[in-house]
């Protein structure tokens, strides 16, 4: 299939005998949730498609950007090992707010779930789950599309949920758009502006394979 054809709203990227890769839209869930009023995702939709295809990670409703399904049990194993032992390559864009002093940065903080408040994560030190984000910043202020803000490359070099969003709201510089984590200060947002642009891994056949997004903030 040729690359960026469209399934209900969601872009195929890529079609190859072991995956597809898709981009997804912010406001769609990945997966189905509880209740028929979710059943609509993009799994479900790429199945219309490709009736074969079996989910191998996840993105937020709110994030859009780079995912990958896998086209058999073997790939999907595959591609879950390479998620699990950190072979794959992750690569965000976002705007925080305020702006950013430094030009770099290492998180680390661990993360667990709010039960009281889930969906919500919070940082915990004594029980939370060991997690690492580096980020660089790539323009501030007007320069970045928004004033008064930082535009960020993120690297989550683990997979928690809600990692990207906490971290930063951890550190003072919340993502715009963020339902959960924004606070009163931060600019609104009609969107998340957090975008999974970047997806590299191995695949079964040995080779690595590169796919790369547009922001479309």
């Amino acid at each position: 299939m040729n690359a960026n054809q469209t399934t209900s709203d969601i872009v195929i990227v890529h079609v190859d005998p072991d995956f597809v890769i898709v981009d997804k839209p912010s406001g769609l869930l990945s997966v189905p949730g509880r209740g028929p009023e979710k059943a609509d995702c993009v799994w479900r939709r790429v199945q219309a498609q490709f009736p074969e295809a079996l989910t191998v990670h996840r993105l937020d409703m709110e994030t859009s950007g780079l995912m990958v399904f896998a086209r058999s049990i073997d790939a999907q194993r595959h591609l879950g090992k390479a998620f699990e032992n950190r072979q794959v390559e992750k690569k965000y864009e976002a705007i925080v707010a305020p702006m950013i002093t430094g030009d770099e940065g290492e998180i680390s903080f661990p993360l667990i779930c709010d039960w009281p408040n889930r969906p919500r994560q919070i940082v915990d030190h004594e029980i939370g789950k060991p997690s690492l984000t580096r980020y660089r910043v790539l323009a501030r202020d007007a320069a970045s599309g928004y004033a008064g803000c930082t535009r960020v490359r993120l690297y989550p070099l683990t997979g928690r949920s809600h990692q990207l969003r906490v971290h930063m709201q951890a550190i003072g510089h919340p993502i715009l758009g963020d339902s959960l984590y924004a606070n009163e200060s931060t600019p609104p947002s009609s969107r998340l502006l957090l975008h999974a642009a970047k997806l590299a891994f191995p695949m079964p056949n040995g080779a690595n394979a590169t796919f790369q997004s547009a922001v479309p903030f």
